[in-house]
């Protein structure tokens, strides 16, 4: 297949060619085994055409991967669940705030705060060790959104009038000391290199290398109830709407489920897939 040089629209619009390779890492990261990759990939193939988006390779893979295992799907879908959080942002905030609260922050949402010149309202602020970080989350419910370098000079002038403000009044007990800004799509290479200039902390779904938002999510088990695979769609906007956000807070709090009206069959499958999600950590 590699050798027809198939190539793949990717959700930013650009075109690259089909890796096989690449398909067998994201499975394989999704705890799935080297004779079930070889298996999906052999069904998936021949499937393919030239400028296939990523979106269909995605949705032709799922119901496979699902086939073989549940949970496995739903890791296999977290970009797409992080996505389906919408359309506001203020889930995602949620989300990010329970990351960092995971790496050892208290945190607190939707904050509002004095700045020198105006006052400002910020996503998430977070408090470690004696200082404190002004999070804004930039959130896009479409997968071809990217952040350019027009946000984070937005965001730095922001973080810089409410600094001023907290470091100079003594009856604050920390530090002002940084502004993040997290999106859950990506950050063109100026808005990358303008952030590492400034000082200023950059999260994207795959940046930094290694330490993006997927990598950190995988590593604490922090998934997001939209990737469910048992939840339907309307039965995740309810969820949402309650202020359940995380399948552990699911897995804490089942008698959100009982309100629904939903089965005890159901109920049972959906707290048997939030269970092994939770427990099951890359």
């Amino acid at each position: 297949m590699d050798k027809k040089q198939i190539t793949i629209k990717k959700s930013s619009g650009d075109l690259e060619p089909f890796s096989s390779r690449k398909l067998k890492d994201s499975l394989r990261n999704c705890e799935v085994s080297n004779n079930e990759i070889d298996s999906i990939i052999s069904q998936v193939t021949p499937q393919l055409y030239d400028g296939i988006s990523s979106e269909e390779v995605h949705n032709k893979v799922f119901p496979i991967l699902k086939k073989y295992h549940e949970i496995s799907a739903s890791k296999y879908s977290l970009k797409r669940g992080i996505f389906e959080l919408g359309p506001t942002g203020f889930p995602f905030e949620r989300l990010i705030a329970a990351l960092l609260v995971e790496k050892g922050y208290q945190t607190k949402v939707s904050v509002v705060l004095n700045g020198k010149c105006v006052t400002h309202e910020i996503d998430v602020l977070a408090e470690k060790d004696g200082n404190t970080y002004a999070i804004e989350c930039k959130f896009h419910s479409d997968p071809r959104g990217v952040s350019n370098v027009k946000v984070p000079l937005y965001i730095n002038s922001r973080f810089l009038d409410v600094q001023q403000q907290w470091n100079s009044d003594t009856l604050k007990t920390t530090h002002l000391k940084q502004g993040w800004l997290v999106t859950n799509t990506r950050f063109t290479i100026d808005a990358i290199n303008y952030g590492k200039c400034i000082g200023l902390t950059l999260l994207s779904w795959d940046y930094p290398k290694n330490n993006g938002m997927k990598a950190n999510i995988d590593a604490y088990g922090l998934y997001p109830i939209t990737v469910l695979t048992t939840l339907t769609k309307k039965e995740k906007n309810q969820l949402i709407a309650k202020n359940i956000i995380l399948v552990k807070e699911l897995v804490k709090e089942p008698y959100h489920l009982k309100k629904m009206e939903l089965s005890p069959g159901k109920i049972n499958k959906i707290l048997l897939e939030a269970g092994q999600l939770c427990r099951t950590k890359l």
